[in-house]
């Protein structure tokens, strides 16, 4: 008899209260620190309340789940003699994956871990596809392949407002973030399978729109959006609709959600950044 699969994914996710409930996924937490105070992702500070804490010019920091928080996971999942599928943010972000690896051979528990390459809204893509897999029969290398198949179908860009948080997160250099505080810099980061890419930097809000219209071209042109999500910290409201009017352009068959991004991402990012996760039809090209 076949043996049943779990999922478990990280707090970084961008999922429903709806999805979670129905495929049963089970998140494991992140942590962020506040002034010395540590804070467990959706545990005891919620997405509202960090949005507040930035605006009060608070710099979190961020740390991964403990080792021993995994392994504890793992074993309680399986349990009942169930294998565990673990589907986490990419490591060029956080060490989450090297620790969710280790734990796995700690865990009596059978434990298959998956590099996601992504987080937020993509990570959320190969979650959903690995819980339909698993409803229809898939086997665990079935659904590592497709989940490979998502990633390449997904692109993730953030349009990033300030760099006072990648700065103080480490990101960039503070002769760097003093220099571009200067010039109002705006920079447009990638999430790729390797590395997190400055694509475009500018020194107005034009620069995003400009990135957006040509991301709309590209897409209308050659690979039409399935799902869309603007992953956001206190974005307004009004900017967030044009992005959506002029990526969707009347694409009436794509998916679309919008909401606050997780602690964890508020925290590199800084207020105002807005993410856009697509999933497309075909293949995305390294550079568009």
């Amino acid at each position: 008899m076949t043996k049943a699969i779990k999922i478990l994914t990280d707090s970084s996710v961008q999922l429903t209260a709806e999805e979670i409930k129905k495929y049963n996924i089970h998140i494991i937490p992140l942590s962020i620190e506040i002034e010395g105070k540590t804070y467990i992702d959706g545990v005891d500070i919620t997405r509202a309340e960090l949005i507040s804490q930035l605006h009060d010019k608070k710099f979190p920091k961020t740390s991964q789940p403990a080792l021993g928080k995994f392994v504890e996971t793992y074993d309680k999942l399986g349990a009942d003699g169930s294998e565990v599928l673990a589907i986490v943010l990419s490591d060029v972000l956080s060490g989450t994956f090297e620790t969710a690896q280790t734990a796995a051979k700690m865990s009596q528990t059978a434990v298959t871990v998956i590099n996601s390459k992504s987080t937020d809204r993509g990570l959320a893509y190969q979650v959903l596809a690995a819980a339909k897999d698993i409803q229809d029969g898939k086997t665990i290398p079935e659904i590592q392949k497709h989940c490979l198949e998502i990633f390449k179908k997904t692109r993730v860009n953030v349009l990033i407002d300030s760099l006072d948080y990648l700065v103080k997160g480490g990101r960039v250099s503070r002769f760097a973030g003093a220099v571009t505080k200067l010039i109002n810099l705006k920079v447009i980061v990638e999430l790729r399978e390797k590395s997190l890419d400055v694509v475009v930097k500018g020194r107005s809000r034009k620069t995003f729109v400009k990135f957006y219209e040509k991301l709309a071209a590209y897409h209308s042109e050659k690979n039409p959006i399935l799902d869309l999500a603007l992953s956001h910290v206190d974005a307004d409201k009004d900017f967030l609709d044009r992005i959506r009017q002029t990526l969707l352009n009347g694409n009436k068959n794509a998916a679309f959600l919008e909401n606050l991004t997780s602690p964890i991402i508020m925290t590199h990012t800084g207020l105002n950044a807005v993410g856009i996760i697509t999933l497309s039809e075909n293949e995305e090209p390294a550079e568009l």
